[in-house]
């Protein structure tokens, strides 16, 4: 199983980057959002791609720790105005 922050390689490509988000789907299919890293020479980022999970072999586990969920979001407004 691919957890975010992973390093990982897409067997059928050879895509590789890191694992920064997961998509569940109803039919039970979970799909892996990957960011390759910037390029060296032109510092561009390339744009992140979506494999089947069984299709990713993970390189390495925890390249990047998973940071805080805690967002503020709107939660904390709604007591106000009333």
């Amino acid at each position: 199983m691919v957890s975010l922050g992973d390093r990982v390689k897409d067997r059928v490509s050879g895509f590789i980057g890191i694992a920064v988000s997961r998509h569940s789907y109803l039919n039970g299919c979970d799909r892996i959002s990957v960011q390759p890293m910037a390029n060296n020479k032109t510092g561009k980022l390339a744009e992140s791609q979506t494999f089947d999970e069984p299709q990713l072999k993970v390189l390495k586990r925890q390249t990047f720790l998973q940071g805080s969920r805690v967002s503020g979001g709107p939660a904390k407004y709604m007591d106000e105005g009333r």
